[in-house]
């Protein structure tokens, strides 16, 4: 059989080398897995050989296949016997029926080795970064990690972590945000699962629970559970709410994750790209929780359905469109917070026309005694409209009506008449005099 083949050793020894000291992956195991694609290779350049071994020297490459063949005077099966005189050439004292071990290395053997080994070693690569990277990330499920913008697949991004890299799928990033090379971003583990390429690690910046793990990191209260973060609706890049309780009734929850002068909400914004943040007491009344919810928006009045878990609010004109917020946002965002349905309305202004407005001073004039719903109504188009107007009227401008002429004087005196009247016998409760302001 041929001579032991000299594999490609200076590349081989020294990926060996580097997986064993990059990877963390020891030599043997590397070596254990070489050896098992060899002996395939093996088995097939060779071809059923008894007990067929490939051994392989972790130094220097060199490879040898062996097989266990029985001394035989004459040889039926090559695969199985070796004849006496070979036999004796290895072994001077060998004798029928014995068995020996003989390299049977074929020629040619090493690119086909080469071939299985390279497979072999990136197979079991892959794997015990498998591992490694499960046993590492299982536990960091929920954690935030710093990495490195490598790459774009498409619009996914992958990271670099430092041992692994890592996927932000295009789902999970931010749709204001834009990433570059090489630069520095925070993420949120949000799962370790398998790929098509192997395990991977799933980044994500567009999470709510990004936002809660920062909030976490930031505010000591959080931390030790002195706050409590009871809910949390996202709208990634635009807007986020975020409800907050104090199991200390000494601690405002608010204040807390605002920070003094705003400075711990300020650094959680900033890592957001500047993102909206309100954070918002909790409170189980759901009244309170959604008025605070759509502050600054002042509500008129707030309606509960508690079986269809609706709440039906009323706002006054001017502050409808501060209460659903752009493109409806400010409500979708308190419905998701509370649980609860939103339906905002402005309130019903009704607006008195000018013709109405005409007819009813036409009706307060005609009131007075002695004066004609005709007079009135010249009065009133004159501009005269309250009993105070026509008793601060001057009688020569009164003549000059059309409809009153030489009656100015005794419509006058009918309006006069009619304050004292009014002065004499006031409503209840109303102090006399008060009908003339009110005319």
């Amino acid at each position: 059989m041929a001579a032991a083949f000299k594999y490609m050793n200076p590349d081989f020894v020294a990926n060996l080398e580097f997986w064993e000291r990059e990877k963390g992956i020891s030599r043997e195991a590397l070596m254990s897995a070489v050896q098992e694609a060899l002996l395939s290779a093996a088995k097939k350049a060779v071809g059923p050989a008894r007990e067929l071994r490939v051994e392989m020297n972790p130094k220097s490459g060199d490879i040898k296949a062996f097989a266990k063949l029985i001394v035989a005077d004459r040889v039926l099966a090559k695969h199985d016997q070796i004849s006496l005189f070979d036999a004796r050439r290895l072994k001077p004292d060998a004798k029928v029926g014995e068995e020996l071990e003989v390299e049977v290395t074929p020629t040619g053997f090493g690119r086909v080795a080469a071939q299985f080994a390279k497979q072999a070693l990136m197979q079991k690569v892959r794997q015990v970064e498998k591992a490694m990277l499960l046993n590492e990330f299982k536990d960091r499920v929920g954690d935030i990690v710093s990495g490195t913008v490598r790459r774009f697949e498409r619009s996914d991004v992958i990271l670099d972590l430092g041992k692994y890299e890592a996927v932000m799928p295009n789902k999970e990033r931010v749709p204001t945000e834009e990433y570059q090379m090489g630069e520095r971003i925070r993420c949120y583990v949000k799962a370790v699962q398998d790929g098509p390429h192997g395990p991977e690690i799933i980044l994500s910046r567009a999470d709510s629970k990004f936002i809660v793990k920062l909030f976490q990191v930031e505010v000591s209260e959080i931390g030790d559970g002195t706050i409590e973060i009871k809910g949390i609706a996202r709208e990634p890049g635009f807007r986020t709410k975020m409800a907050v309780y104090s199991r200390d009734p000494k601690v405002d929850p608010v204040g807390a994750c605002v920070g003094m002068r705003g400075q711990r909400v300020k650094n959680i914004v900033r890592e957001l790209n500047n993102e909206k943040v309100d954070v918002i007491p909790w409170s189980s009344d759901i009244r309170a929780f959604v008025t605070k919810a759509l502050e600054p928006a002042q509500l008129k009045s707030i309606e509960l359905d508690e079986k269809g878990r609706r709440v039906k609010i009323m706002v006054s004109p001017d502050q409808l469109s501060l209460a659903i917020g752009k493109r409806g946002q400010n409500a979708r965002l308190t419905a998701r917070l509370t649980g609860w349905e939103v339906d905002i309305k402005a309130e019903q202004v009704v607006t008195i026309g000018f013709e109405q407005k005409m007819a009813e001073a036409v009706e307060r004039i005609a009131s007075i005694p002695g004066v004609s719903r005709e007079q009135a109504d010249a009065l009133v188009h004159a501009g005269i409209t309250r009993l105070d107007d026509l008793l601060s009227a001057e009688v020569g401008y009164l003549a000059e009506i059309p409809s009153v002429g030489d009656q100015a004087g005794a419509i006058l005196d009918a309006a006069r008449s009619e304050v004292e009247r009014r002065k004499a016998q006031p409503g209840p409760g109303v102090p006399a005099g008060a009908g003339l302001a009110k005319s």
